[in-house]
């Protein structure tokens, strides 16, 4: 009896926790996704990814780049961004990658996501990132179709 009511406990927590990591904005037009306070991947710093190891920035080192805020762990992450932000900056704003794929903006979960040439891609989940490792160069070339049409479209509006 004790373990279901931890179980239950558990997953009431954790999906508490997933709420709170989809505060995006459904009516927002913006092209990039931001949470409740305006910061892009939910604060994880961009340049991290590029190391293989993404790790929460720190709003001490903030950019704003497209509309967002971006945190660093670092002044030198800072630093990498603010020479070359449009390498470092997620893809597609860092809405999901697949769900650009199919014409939709969705959040994402800022661990889950790939390098592909150079360039940072944030996935919806796990499970979504599988999904779109089967055919990464595909589901690119769509979603780079998509975006341009989808970009400044409202969530909600899709």
């Amino acid at each position: 009896m004790a373990s279901v009511f931890i179980r239950s406990t558990a997953l009431a927590i954790l999906m508490g926790l997933s709420l709170s990591v989809a505060a995006f904005d459904a009516s927002s037009n913006r092209a990039v996704n931001l949470n409740d306070k305006g910061v892009a991947l939910a604060g994880y710093d961009a340049v991290s990814y590029f190391s293989g190891r993404p790790v929460l920035g720190d709003k001490d080192y903030s950019v704003s780049f497209d509309g967002g805020i971006y945190y660093f762990a670092s002044k030198e992450n800072m630093a990498k961004f603010k020479a070359n932000a449009s390498q470092f900056a997620p893809k597609f704003g860092g809405f999901c990658a697949m769900g650009v794929a199919k014409s939709k903006k969705l959040d994402s979960d800022p661990m889950a996501w790939r390098i592909v040439d150079g360039y940072l891609f944030v996935l919806q989940t796990k499970e979504v990132q599988k999904s779109w490792l089967v055919d990464v160069s595909s589901n690119l070339k769509v979603a780079t179709s998509e975006w341009a049409t989808i970009k400044n479209i409202a969530p909600k509006g899709l």
